[in-house]
């Protein structure tokens, strides 16, 4: 659980991104969409009260002891800006960027998170986080992601020399779906939306306000209960959404 606030300060609010996909399709497009993000970064900080970034920030991220994947620098550059500044920022792993471990807690001072966390804002409770391998289905991803968070898998990765390791990476990423204009996502109900479901079950027992989430790559805000909301936040490739909350509702908006 993230740490209370008791209440957010008059005219301050919390910023939710996610899936940037930093580095996909290519060089020149993801450039644009980095000053795209830190542009609105910039339209943000002078009333928010904290940023979460919740997952596929990257394409791909994998840290070796003394280097990391090349470029973003302005984005980098934007969030140690921010911190220096004072504005709290979480990162929230996603089953892009999952390969993060301490440069940016120490380089950066933005923290890790690997699992959805609760957020409590008065006495309302936010659940936030990425949304991989949440809800029905997808057996075949669950075990592969439990695999590429062993240890083990990550130790022999790091045994590939950077050149060839991010290379592979990159290869891999190719045939995720946000490059893959072929398999773009839509909306097919209610029904078959896992988050949600997801969300209606854990509501049975335990209440939420809000569930926030990435991962869907798009813009949804659908009713888990008359009492609770669930909110995807979309990708940046194709859309520029993001979510603010207030400390009573949450709005998905689009930064133009």
């Amino acid at each position: 659980m993230l740490t209370p606030i008791e209440r957010l300060p008059d005219g301050k609010k919390i910023y939710f991104a996610s899936d940037f996909h930093l580095g996909t399709p290519d060089a020149a497009s993801s450039l644009e969409r980095e000053r795209r993000i830190t542009a609105w970064l910039d339209s943000i900080r002078h009333d928010a009260h904290a940023i979460f970034l919740l997952g596929d920030i990257f394409d791909f991220w994998f840290e070796y002891r003394r280097a990391i994947p090349k470029g973003f620098i302005r984005f980098q550059g934007k969030l140690a800006e921010l911190r220096d500044q004072g504005l709290p920022i979480a990162f929230f792993t996603g089953n892009h960027d999952m390969w993060m471990f301490d440069y940016f807690p120490h380089e950066l001072g933005i923290p890790i998170y690997r699992e959805p966390q609760v957020m409590q804002v008065g006495n309302q409770r936010l659940l936030i986080g990425h949304g991989d391998g949440l809800g029905p289905g997808d057996k075949t991803y669950k075990i592969i992601k439990r695999f590429f968070n062993s240890r083990i898998c990550q130790w022999l990765f790091a045994r590939i020399h950077p050149n060839l390791g991010i290379r592979i990476a990159h290869a891999w990423s190719r045939h995720s779906r946000i490059t893959n204009t072929k398999r773009e996502e839509r909306f097919a109900g209610e029904e078959n939306e896992f988050l949600l479901i997801y969300c209606r079950e854990l509501e049975k027992r335990v209440h939420h306000d809000f569930y926030i989430f990435g991962h869907r790559h798009l813009p949804l805000d659908l009713p888990v209960s008359p009492q609770s909301r669930y909110i995807n936040l979309g990708e940046w490739v194709n859309y520029s959404p993001y979510a603010e909350y207030d400390g009573t509702d949450v709005k998905l908006k689009s930064f133009t």
